[in-house]
């Protein structure tokens, strides 16, 4: 069952032309398509087109298919296709058909014959920079090639000849013949197919001749029936092409393309070639390193499919290109988890607390809820004892006048527990903290007379002889600047954020957390949203931070934008 479209998705072009194609009788369902390219992760820009092209046939009855459209087998790959399908099914999609590009390759051959005997195509014997050369510019028509008024049969014998291999590659190609003259360089006599030996991973070595994009992807549309493409931008300069081919072919189905505006996120890049770069030159840990955008990292990171529908279903659909900011995203995660994580405690940069009048070698058990808000997901147990850790930011020892954390002879309340005053402080030779000694009010415990005392700052804590160590990664933003790489004089590579993974070896963990598996998620009080990571193990468990509990780079956006 695909996921449900929220119920306040803003009405969008796409889907007024869908309502009004069904009303005029041109189709009695609707059927889409999601067509990635497998050579790389889906990253989140793939997201808003995988919730669009589901959404539709959901809302108004109909199916999508997922088409791997791999006519490029130089780098294409199986661990790509079967990463896309996991995205695909995690984000909550299920699709009807499994379709392939090459399983039509013997059909789209046909389509190309077709064309060649129609005098429509023919073969061009120049090379690719001569035949680049020739297409003209935005101002100026374009040249014929010396070959575009080959015979029919001529064309048809050397186009067979270059499938059964009797050319090299980049010999020849194949060519439409439409109008070198026209305003649209697409319709400029574009390439279909190219002489590449190249092994295929779904096709092997069948092959030597392999269809380009824009003529694969328009006919399998046809061939599947889908009845409305839809597509980013930057296709919209194809679509005559698209047009043409559907017009001039014996296809069993007519579709229609639509363009929408690609996702833009700051702080990060979305170009298939920069997070293949990125991954490649080792600037990340791979595909799905926690501070890509793409669905791999951001699963890993502790994004949620429900948060990403959410957020792609908000943006809404339009024709106008815009930059959403980060922030968006994180703070649909925000609103699903705080309402679903359940509490823990964590200390990540820990300091060592002793109460001095709790009794030695006893643990105290006490009760904490599981979430305040959510009675429903019941009470824990958690262990105190003498010693404790806490947050060495929750101990400042020159105070300022409103830190209301603990300092020398301050007081505050531990967390589902009671007040405590800070008596001592315990340095070493440097002069570093490594010790509090505090004294607790056992009259301030539940269901103490003195429980409603109010002190000004509450702070989290875990045992220590009860905390689980753990590794724990603070993950930021990718990038530095909001737009990497915008000034085309610079790298992007040179915009990376030194501070974007910031590593903690030796956090304490309330227990159980030890136990928890990747797809779980805690927020750990006061510190975030946490979830495991899979590079955790069993007595070395291993934390990413999905996002803060507030937006804490919304002033530093601000700034940057000027």
């Amino acid at each position: 069952m695909n996921a449900p479209e929220s119920p306040s998705a803003p009405a969008h072009f796409i889907r007024t032309r869908i309502a009004r194609d069904l009303e005029d009788g041109l189709h009695t369902q609707v059927v889409t398509r999601f067509p990635p390219e497998p050579n790389g992760f889906l990253h989140i820009g793939h997201a808003k087109s995988i919730v669009l092209n589901f959404a539709m046939p959901t809302e108004f009855g109909g199916y999508t298919n997922l088409r791997f459209d791999d006519t490029n087998p130089a780098r294409e790959e199986q661990r790509f296709i079967d990463s896309i399908k996991e995205d695909v099914a995690w984000l909550g999609y299920d699709w009807k058909n499994e379709c392939y590009a090459p399983d039509y390759f013997e059909t789209l051959y046909e389509y190309a014959l077709h064309l060649i005997d129609h005098g429509l195509a023919y073969v061009d014997e120049q090379d690719a920079d001569t035949i680049r050369a020739q297409r003209g510019t935005l101002t100026d028509a374009g040249v014929n090639s010396p070959f575009r008024d080959r015979p029919v049969a001529e064309n048809r014998d050397l186009f067979q000849r270059m499938r059964a291999g009797g050319f090299a590659d980049g010999a020849m190609v194949l060519r439409a013949r439409i109008d070198m003259a026209a305003p649209n360089i697409n319709l400029r006599d574009p390439v279909l197919y190219r002489i590449r030996r190249e092994h295929h991973h779904r096709t092997g070595n069948d092959w030597c001749i392999y269809p380009s994009y824009d003529f694969a992807h328009g006919q399998s549309d046809a061939i599947e029936h889908i009845t409305h493409s839809l597509c980013t931008l930057e296709f919209e300069d194809h679509r005559p092409l698209y047009d043409w081919l559907i017009e001039h072919l014996p296809v069993p189905s007519r579709p229609v393309q639509i363009e929408f505006s690609r996702l833009n996120i700051d702080f990060t890049v979305m170009s298939k070639r920069r997070l293949t770069r990125l991954v490649e030159e080792g600037h990340v840990s791979g595909w799905d390193d926690p501070r890509l955008p793409t669905i791999a990292g951001l699963r890993r990171r502790g994004f949620t499919p429900e948060a990403i529908r959410a957020f792609c279903t908000e943006i809404g659909v339009t024709k106008s290109e815009s930059v959403i900011p980060f922030s968006e995203l994180e703070r649909h995660l925000r609103e699903d988890l705080n309402v679903r994580a359940p509490r823990r405690m964590a200390v990540l940069r820990p300091l060592k607390l002793v109460l001095t009048n709790f009794p030695d070698a006893e643990t105290e058990w006490l009760e904490a809820p599981n979430h305040p808000q959510n009675p429903d997901l019941g009470l824990r147990r958690v262990p105190m004892t003498r010693e404790i850790f806490i947050e060495r930011d929750d101990f400042m020892e020159q105070a300022p006048k409103k830190f209301f954390r603990l300092k020398p002879g301050g007081e505050v309340r531990l967390r589902n527990a009671f007040i405590i005053r800070c008596d001592e402080v315990i340095k070493n030779g440097d002069g570093e903290v490594i010790e509090l000694r505090c004294s607790m009010d056992p009259e301030t415990r539940s269901g103490q007379p003195g429980a409603d005392r109010k002190v000004k700052g509450t702070i989290h804590w875990v045992s220590a002889e009860h905390a689980e160590r753990a590794q724990v990664r603070l993950y930021d933003r990718l990038f530095g600047v909001p737009h990497p790489g915008g000034d085309r004089a610079v790298d992007f590579i040179e915009h990376l954020n030194d501070q974007s993974l910031e590593i903690l070896a030796d956090a304490r963990l309330e227990p159980g957390l030890g136990e928890a598996r990747p797809g779980q998620f805690f927020q750990f009080e006061r510190m975030g949203y946490f979830v495991p990571d899979p590079d955790g193990r069993p007595g070395a468990p291993v934390f990413n931070r999905a996002v803060t509990l507030r937006d804490t780079w919304a002033r530093l956006e601000k700034q940057l934008r000027g």
